[in-house]
């Protein structure tokens, strides 16, 4: 076939699976099997980045529907959607990783899905500061952390993702912080945080300035790993290098016990709570 035959081929093509696209229902709702074969087949075959981005939105809306994870899985639709991960234009490259957060509610799901984390840790370090792609990819890192099963594939980002609690704004510093907080539940992640390369400015996440939902969180992570290095007795500092998370936060637990003291004069039941946690903790790694 002649290069100007194989060009009219390919536009013939892209105009039938345009054709297809438009005759799918807009509401994820009225959303059948066929309908999301089509989906998943005109992704796999349309260069055009805004059809492209309105069949990720498509399938992100259908993946929010519990019944429909087995189904996308079923007809390869994590593979075929991951594949996007790579996409050059943000706006893809955002609405791959919202699809595959949806999909990430099944722990099934969360098996294929695996196989690209390092690929979506990689673009929530590499995406501009605060930008969707970034929020994105840690939003969909945080279903991924629920459960200890991928903690290890996570241990090489814990220094970038303590820079996040620095550099981002609110909600970045939320989302990391759900994340390092699933983490610190872990008690086998208990000395690669520690261990991992941290800012000095991190104790400022303790200010009675900070916000409400940075600050409890903030509180939590500290907590679980105070709890964890007095139980596994780790706090004597040793391995540990002087701009490490322990030696910023841990290695004197005096000091940390006085930062946290003036947070118990809080109204906020809650925030007294998990300062009293740390509190405890610290008087506890004072011992050893």
């Amino acid at each position: 076939m002649s290069p100007a035959g194989s060009t009219v081929t390919r536009s013939l093509l892209a105009l039938a699976l345009e054709v297809q696209f438009e005759n799918i229902p807009k509401s994820a709702s009225y959303l059948e099997p066929h309908h999301l074969k089509t989906l998943l087949h005109v992704l796999s075959n349309n260069s055009d980045a805004s059809t492209q981005e309105q069949i990720l939105i498509t399938l992100c809306n259908n993946a929010a529907f519990s019944i429909n994870h087995d189904l996308i899985r079923n007809l390869d639709g994590i593979r075929i959607i991951g594949g996007f991960l790579s996409h050059p234009n943000p706006k893809v490259k955002a609405g791959t990783l919202n699809a595959l957060n949806n999909l990430s509610m099944n722990l099934q799901n969360q098996e294929q899905i695996q196989a690209f984390l390092n690929e979506i840790l990689k673009d929530i370090i590499e995406s501009t500061l605060n930008s969707e792609v970034q929020l994105a990819g840690l939003r969909l890192a945080i279903n991924m952390s629920v459960t200890n099963r991928y903690h290890k594939k996570m241990e090489d980002y814990i220094p970038s993702l303590l820079n996040l609690l620095v550099g981002g704004n609110d909600a970045t510093k939320v989302h990391t912080l759900k994340i390092l907080v699933n983490l610190s539940a872990n008690p086998l992640m208990t000395m690669p945080l520690l261990a991992s390369k941290a800012p000095s400015s991190l104790t400022s996440l303790f200010d009675s300035s900070i916000s409400r939902d940075i600050l409890i969180r903030a509180l939590t992570f500290v907590a679980n790993l105070s709890e964890n290095l007095g139980r596994e007795q780790y706090s004597n500092g040793h391995g540990y290098y002087k701009d490490s998370l322990y030696a910023v936060v841990f290695e004197d637990p005096a000091e940390l016990q006085r930062n946290l003291t003036r947070l118990l004069l809080f109204s906020d039941m809650e925030i007294k709570e998990h300062a009293n946690r740390c509190i405890r903790s610290a008087e506890t790694l004072k011992h050893y």
